[in-house]
């Protein structure tokens, strides 16, 4: 089942159900949800209602007080209670880590280390990376899709609050049917949905790896006064600046002539341009030569135009520096890349 981005949310998206998957963890602990649920201001008429939802804030708060009233932050969904602070630990422990990859590693291989329920795993291969989550042991059925959703959502947006970053999530893959409330999930998690999928599982582009992190023990001090915030709230910006440079290079070739007109055109500086682009591993000539290169390839193959027009749709002055140009690319010349296509 795959749906596509939703349009901007409403103020309360968030499925009742997830409420009472915590009322849930209260039973299975034996107590009882009552002050909680005054708290999150859910009344009983309303978590009884299927199609009932709250909001953002109301399951932070909720979520919050069962985790330190239960002192679970796992809301009994594993063997063992995960004492209050747990995933504040996982944090901090890859608060060091020179990159966003290593420091994901580091939080799926901590969080082996606190149940054996389950097994994350971050797994790159090409431009996607994934993040994939195993069940080793049955989850209780009360609380499965709540767990299942609330680590990936923890995940996402501690990944996101590492490197200051939105990161657009390419999928997200759950392995139940999809719930009367699938549409929330939409929401939750922005991107194309599959439900009944083999494991649960989440994935983005590669690239936001090897960004580095932007927080210090300070901003880790701050956060964690509100550390649910980052499972259900999304972020706005987004710091992986290639997608965004070939974009406007391709779009605007006119506009993006030099490093100071694509800055002005990304709204941000030159100098931060630059620096940006060098900690993903790009340059600006290197992406303008990728962007000039595919407009180049289409043109010859698409087109009769002679290479002279191609050399000056694509940005060369004259067809010899544009055939010198190609033939480092490519390896051969317009015209011989032409008759081969």
């Amino acid at each position: 089942m795959t749906s596509r981005r939703p349009a901007p949310n409403p103020a309360a998206v968030t499925p009742m159900a997830f409420a009472r998957a915590i009322v849930a963890a209260y039973r299975r602990h034996g107590r009882s949800p009552d002050q909680a649920l005054k708290l999150a201001q859910i009344t009983p008429l309303q978590l009884q209602r299927p199609e009932a939802r709250m909001t953002a804030r109301q399951m932070e708060l909720l979520s919050a007080a069962a985790m330190q009233e239960l002192d679970d932050e796992g809301l009994a969904a594993f063997g063992r209670r995960l004492p209050w602070g747990s995933y504040g630990m996982l944090a901090r422990a890859s608060l060091t880590a020179p990159d966003l990859g290593v420091a994901l590693k580091r939080w799926c291989r901590h969080h082996d280390l606190l149940t054996d329920d389950i097994r994350l795993t971050l797994q790159a291969g090409g431009q996607v990376a994934t993040i994939a989550l195993e069940e080793l042991q049955p989850l209780p059925r009360e609380v499965r899709e709540l767990s299942l959703a609330f680590i990936l959502r923890n995940i996402h947006g501690l990944a996101c609050w590492y490197v200051d970053s939105r990161i657009p999530l390419l999928a997200a893959r759950f392995p139940f049917p999809a719930p009367p409330h699938a549409e929330a999930y939409a929401h939750m998690f922005p991107g194309a949905l599959e439900f009944d999928a083999p494991q649960a599982e989440i994935r983005f582009d590669a690239r936001y790896l090897k960004l580095p992190l932007r927080r210090d023990e300070k901003a880790l001090a701050q956060m964690l006064q509100r550390a649910l915030s980052i499972t259900v709230l999304q972020y706005r910006r987004d710091r992986l600046l290639v997608p965004q440079v070939r974009q406007a290079l391709a779009a605007h070739p006119e506009r993006a002539h030099s490093a100071e007109a694509l800055a002005q055109l990304l709204h941000v500086s030159t100098r931060t341009l630059h620096r940006q682009l060098k900690e993903e591993g790009a340059s600006l000539q290197q992406l303008k030569d990728e962007v000039r290169l595919e407009r180049a390839k289409d043109l010859l193959w698409r087109t009769d135009k002679p290479v002279k027009q191609v050399a000056a749709a694509v940005g060369f002055r004259n067809e010899k520096s544009f055939a010198r140009a190609f033939r480092q690319w490519m390896g051969t010349t317009p015209a011989a890349f032409r008759e081969s296509s």
